[in-house]
């Protein structure tokens, strides 16, 4: 699973039924290259592309090995992530895709999402990336402001960022997104609303905003420890949030993940299915993979995945959750959704155990039960996380 910068805050006033009868499974593909390291990021992924070629044969034998993990089942869903795939060379691309077709069921309406940057974007390559299967672009924006990209160590300048979303919005992919970073050191209101301005301006149909967290061993954690870099404090971040919320809601993009907004017809259907826990399977260093009941994790090491794919040796460690971890792991990701969670989709029941957190937070005003469901408020969505964790369970046999 893999996304810039993971996301810390905490969603939905509305409600929104997710159907499970007809889920299939879904299927992320981790790019772990790219071209400089941002400061802020502490995914997997390595500067140099020398390995490329034998990394991506690594990858195709694996999906060769845990083919019969989808048997019965079609995917809905394939996510090429990283790290930058847009820097993997359009053969390659293509010789993966042609071998997930020819190993896996595809649904014929899958949608297949890349995750790119805007110095990778022309014309030419849109139109290549289409002819292979390709639905959907993720563009890694994350500023339109020169001196922001260059604090975070990206690639490519504001210029670059406009041309590829104007190239990308007559491509004629089915969707697209843009990640937009907020809670940045000294980001104004002013700031904030400048850059939501701008990408509503270009007409995206979806957005990703993700607020900066400060992660362990990354330059912007060092930078801030040498007291280089001042973080903003939470009343900051908060009010951006409102603020994007309410920006977004009047432009009629549905807040229907914490972080996630789009038009009606453009939410994520492979990053949806992660919320709300159905099977995937993940290919590739550093990977997660999970079956309703295991969750499998690939090692963070390209060489070593290489070298143990090709020897046949382990290259993963799994863990078979618990009825308690499965239960508050939905909490954790449903309450992250529009949706909520359902409680007849608990396997131990969280509100009789945890009945005077659940009436605390619904006294708020920051939980609701509608209908049979867990939902958050608008007011409660800074809170996600802390909500859900009060209403985790415990083992009964621990």
């Amino acid at each position: 699973m893999s996304k810039w910068i993971r996301f810390h805050l905490d969603i939905g006033q509305c409600m929104l039924i997710i159907d499970h009868s007809n889920n299939v499974a879904g299927l992320y593909l981790h790019i772990p290259f790219c071209r400089q390291a941002c400061t802020y990021c502490d995914f997997h992924f390595s500067t140099r592309t020398d390995g490329m070629d034998d990394l991506l044969v690594a990858m195709q034998r694996e999906m060769a090995q845990r083919a019969h993990e989808v048997r019965g089942g079609s995917i809905g869903t394939i996510y090429f992530g990283g790290g930058t795939p847009s820097l993997v060379p359009l053969e390659n691309l293509s010789t993966l895709m042609g071998d997930i077709r020819t190993r896996l069921s595809v649904a014929p309406d899958a949608e297949v999402t890349l995750e790119a940057n805007p110095d990778d974007i022309t014309a030419e390559r849109l139109t290549e990336w289409r002819s292979i299967g390709i639905t959907r672009l993720s563009l890694g924006t994350q500023s339109f402001r020169d001196e922001r990209l260059r604090f975070m160590g990206r690639a490519h300048d504001s210029a670059q960022a406009l041309r590829s979303i104007a190239l990308i919005a007559k491509a004629g992919l089915a969707s697209w997104t843009i990640d937009l970073l907020y809670g940045l050191p000294g980001m104004t209101i002013a700031e904030w609303d400048e850059q939501l301005t701008i990408a509503l301006d270009h007409g995206m149909p979806h957005l990703s905003a993700y607020c900066l967290t400060l992660e362990a061993r990354t330059a912007l954690a060092h930078q801030v420890k040498k007291g280089l870099v001042h973080m903003p404090g939470d009343d900051d971040q908060s009010a951006q949030f409102d603020r994007l919320m309410d920006r977004m809601e009047v432009a009629g993009l549905d807040h229907y993940e914490i972080s996630n907004f789009g038009l009606p017809g453009h939410h994520s259907r492979h990053n949806s299915s992660y919320w709300e826990g159905v099977p995937y399977l993940g290919i590739g260093p550093s990977a997660h993979s999970y079956n309703g009941r295991v969750r499998r994790w690939n090692v963070s090491n390209n060489a070593r995945y290489i070298h143990a794919v090709e020897k046949g040796e382990a290259y993963w460690e799994s863990e078979e959750l618990t009825a308690a971890q499965r239960t508050n792991e939905r909490l954790l990701t449903g309450l992250r959704t529009l949706a909520g969670v359902a409680l007849d989709q608990l396997e131990m029941d969280a509100v009789a155990r945890n009945s005077s957190a659940v009436q605390r937070h619904v006294s708020n005003g920051h939980l609701l039960l509608v209908e049979g469901r867990l939902v958050l408020s608008k007011a409660g969505r800074h809170f996600a996380d802390r909500i859900a964790s009060d209403l985790f369970v415990i083992d009964d046999d621990r």
